[in-house]
């Protein structure tokens, strides 16, 4: 195939990723709702299927210019909605309970490549000279993997403050105090009292439902429990930091090799170091007693902002060293 086909090839394919992701969203939609296993299989089914368009569509970009195909703005989406998805995949068939969550991750990743599609599509191309390093294939993906990765754990941190939020309304009363001993040792009165005791715990155990608020919550609503995704947003978190940091050290690195200097504070370093110390902080956050939970998770929605305003506003609208490149 010629450049132009396969860049041809490409663009058609990205429009098939997007369209099979909408599809797997609504499938996932159903599931959540109805809670019928069978329309979450679909959705994995569908998934995979733009999973590989989306694959598809990079490889066919990277053979049409002869290069990585994450060299601006528009094939870095396309590959930030690609690992989202991927990411996703991963945790659905590790851990069923996430599965009905599909469509909270497949709309983030369809946002990201409809976003690239509309406002940064770039035709295929050779990259300018500056980007022409090795360290364009490492510093970039790296980029891209944290940046999809850290996106997902964001995502169960907002989920994670639906569904306490949830569990706090569902949770009933504290359970009844019982009263002390009997006075005496009369044997009628310790059984009244026994009697007495067992009712009232019967009746908070009846009040409140088997398994708790988390369960009463999820007979209403599919969410795994608060304490499931909080669990999730941290692994998640704990994985992709170390790749953001390994991004961060690889750009110091090429920057170094292109620029003479190591750091300098051009605005895409700024933020991308803010957006390192606030995942940090959640880090730390959600290892300190007094910081876990609700404050840790609205530290990793935070986290979320920050990264997009990096994207998108820090690489269009910022001037600095980093806007030529588009990234």
């Amino acid at each position: 195939m010629s450049a132009a086909t396969l860049a041809d090839l490409s663009d058609q394919l990205v429009y098939l990723a997007v369209l099979s992701y909408l599809v797997a969203v609504a499938l996932f939609g159903a599931e959540f709702m109805t809670r019928s296993a069978w329309w979450g299989l679909a959705g994995l089914g569908v998934t995979l299927a733009g999973l590989a368009a989306n694959a598809g569509c990079a490889l066919a970009r990277g053979l049409a210019t002869g290069r990585v195909p994450w060299g601006n703005m528009y094939e870095f989406s396309v590959m930030l909605g690609g690992i989202i998805v991927t990411g996703f995949l991963v945790w659905a068939f590790r851990r069923p309970e996430v599965r009905p969550l599909g469509a909270f991750f497949l709309v983030p990743a369809v946002l990201a490549i409809g976003a690239g599609r509309v406002a940064l599509y770039a035709a295929a191309g050779p990259l300018v000279p500056a980007l022409q390093s090795g360290w364009l294939r490492i510093h970039v993906l790296a980029a891209i993997t944290g940046t999809a990765l850290l996106t997902l754990a964001s995502v169960f941190s907002l989920l994670y403050l639906v569904a306490e939020r949830l569990e706090r309304k569902a949770a009933p009363l504290r359970p009844p105090l019982i009263g002390g001993g009997a006075r005496t040792a009369d044997p009628a009165e310790v059984e009244a009292k026994v009697e007495a005791s067992a009712s009232a715990i019967a009746g908070y155990v009846e009040e409140q439902g088997e398994g708790g608020p988390a369960v009463a919550t999820r007979r209403r609503f599919p969410l795994p429990s608060a304490r499931t995704l909080d669990d999730l947003a941290y692994k998640t978190t704990a994985f992709a930091f170390p790749i953001w940091t390994f991004a961060i050290i690889a750009g110091a690195i090429w920057g170094q090799s292109a620029w003479g200097r190591y750091w300098g504070w051009d605005p895409k370093e700024t933020w991308s170091f803010i957006v390192w110390v606030i995942y940090a902080a959640y880090l730390h956050a959600r290892a300190t007693a007094g910081w876990r939970g609700r404050r840790a998770a609205w530290i990793g929605v935070v986290g979320l902002a920050a990264m997009i305003f990096n994207f998108y506003v820090v690489n269009t609208v910022v001037i600095g060293l980093h806007s030529y490149s588009g990234l």
